[in-house]
């Protein structure tokens, strides 16, 4: 294996994808078959700056060139190879939030990111203007804001994109965004892949209501589906990831690029209707493929797309895993107090492992993880929350099951809207993400929360960046493929044809106790929104 690779290696059958998470940048190389050759990364977090949470520019670039140096380093350790190119390449990164430039590509605000909630007023307004849900992260209630808010910048902005669309620009020269990651800034008209126009109208006109010329259709990207190339990789592009010039190669192609919740789709081969897939890190989301429209609106429901255009309900949780890290911390910390330090994975799997034990509804405890705030019950800030009664069961392995409950407690409300209220039917769900690393434990808790069996695979242990670098494969196949060939098919002919997965079915006793638990959970809202008052 390691000749062929280092052969596919040197002659450039390869592609490199290349995701910005949020708390991770990574860089994945793949060869013949999609199989993963190497990987690198760098960490980075997110800052809460003016009460907004960002990430700085040049976070950005020091991050993407660690990683790419990190994954030649292991290019080299594995293969005995020097990486100086790859045959195709793809870039994508958290959906929505706000990137705005001027006329010169001058950034006129820090980024911001998903996970701000000030922008209530915005999507409020304009859910009721459109008659879809905006939600609070989309890109253009983050604009709509601006406008109501009436900020000073707005009279310099010539560009507005994503975090991957603002890296493909820098790489390329190419103002352009894949369909899965513009479904995440502004409505798609369904049929066509473009922006709506009805909805364009609107909001300039919306906008000119608050004093505020804004011509909204020159400010967004262009819109491409996957299979379509998306521009090629420039010298100033080169430099920015690989500062040595010796790892890449001006001319690569790259293929439009997506958001994480578009590549966790390609990762988990859940780009057909009635599939779906389950994304946890430090947000959770679930993406479910329609086979129609949905009967009502709902504030818990985004509509989005696959990368190939596909309509896409979107369940997005902005807190997920973040605090469950937290408390791995703390007894990591208590185990080297006692001299026993211990790796924080190794804790992971013992904290997840006890979780198994504890009581099936969380033995009266109850926890909320909202780091920062939460749409979809309604709350604008966070407070992290551990609460418990003086008759509760107080024991390890409840107290991390409870945890465990209340990353998923979320998801759960709103995966209700589409399984109950709406009748959405799945024929399969995926699961990927770190939270799902222990293996049997967060996926049948997932299985006991939505009621639907759930698999993981290894694949999709490389996660977005290997979702990308597949985009990419398959962009760059171009004319090579059947005529016709659908990334739906793609994906279950080429790239996942005997892959191995492990599924797990929902036990009707983790089932009756998610049940229990999440009824506890939306009656204590009201302690959690205390907090945000109080503290």
């Amino acid at each position: 294996m390691t000749t062929d690779a280092a052969a596919a290696i040197a002659a450039g059958r390869t592609a490199l994808g290349i995701e910005l998470g949020s708390t991770r940048i990574k860089a994945v190389l793949t060869g013949p078959g999609h199989a993963p050759l190497a990987v690198g990364s760098s960490d980075w977090e997110n800052q809460f700056v003016d009460r907004r949470w960002t990430y700085s520019l040049e976070a950005v670039w020091a991050g993407l060139q660690e990683s790419v140096a990190a994954l030649a380093e292991d290019v080299h350790r594995r293969h005995g190879v020097r990486l100086a190119g790859v045959g195709a390449l793809g870039v994508s990164a958290m959906m929505h939030g706000y990137l705005a430039f001027d006329a010169d590509g001058a950034l006129l605000t820090p980024f911001r990111t998903w996970r701000n909630t000030d922008t209530g007023p915005s999507a409020e307004r304009l859910s009721a203007e459109f008659g879809v849900n905006i939600p609070h992260r989309w890109s253009v209630a983050h604009l709509y804001q601006a406008v109501l808010d009436g900020e000073e910048h707005l009279g310099r902005l010539a560009h507005l994109t994503t975090l991957a669309g603002y890296v493909h620009w820098q790489l390329t020269g190419e103002r352009v965004l894949g369909i899965g990651d513009a479904s995440g800034m502004f409505p798609i008209e369904a049929g066509t892949g473009a922006w709506s126009a009805p909805m364009l109208d609107r909001f300039d006109r919306l906008a000119a209501e608050a004093g505020v010329e804004v011509g909204l259709a020159d400010l967004l990207p262009r819109i491409a589906v996957a299979g379509e190339t998306a521009g090629e990789l420039t010298s100033a592009g080169v430099a920015l990831l690989d500062p040595t010039g010796r790892l890449l190669r001006a001319g690569t192609p790259l293929c439009p690029p997506e958001g994480d919740a578009g590549t966790g789709m390609v990762a988990t081969n859940s780009v057909a209707p009635r599939t779906g897939n389950v994304s946890a890190g430090t947000s959770i989301f679930a993406m479910v493929v329609l086979e129609g429209d949905l009967t009502g609106t709902h504030r818990e429901i985004d509509l989005v797309t696959t990368p190939a255009g596909d309509p896409v309900a979107m369940v997005h949780c902005n807190n997920g895993a973040s605090e469950l890290d937290a408390w791995v911390g703390l007894f990591t910390e208590f185990a080297g107090a006692l001299g026993a330090a211990a790796d924080p994975s190794a804790v992971f799997e013992v904290l997840f492992r006890a979780a198994l034990d504890g009581a099936p509804d969380g033995g009266g405890l109850l926890a909320y993880n909202y780091l920062s705030g939460e749409p979809i019950t309604g709350l604008e800030e966070g407070r992290p929350l551990f609460v418990r009664s003086p008759g509760s069961r107080f024991d390890l392995a409840t107290f991390m099951r409870t945890h465990l409950f209340a990353s998923l407690a979320t998801l759960r409300i709103g995966m209700d809207v589409l399984q109950k209220t709406e009748g959405v039917r799945l024929d399969r769900m995926f699961a990927h993400g770190g939270l799902f690393r222990t293996e049997g434990v967060a996926e049948r808790f997932l299985a006991a929360a939505i009621d639907t069996p759930v698999s993981v695979g290894d694949v999709a242990a490389e996660g977005g960046a290997w979702g990308i670098a597949v985009l990419a494969a398959f962009a760059a196949a171009g004319g090579g493929r059947p005529p016709g060939q659908s990334l739906a098919e793609y994906l279950d002919d080429e790239v996942f044809a005997g892959a191995a997965l492990r599924t797990t079915d929902p036990d009707p006793d983790d089932v009756a106790g998610f049940d229990a638990f999440v009824q506890r959970y939306v009656a204590g809202l009201a302690v959690e929104r205390a907090a945000v008052t109080s503290l």
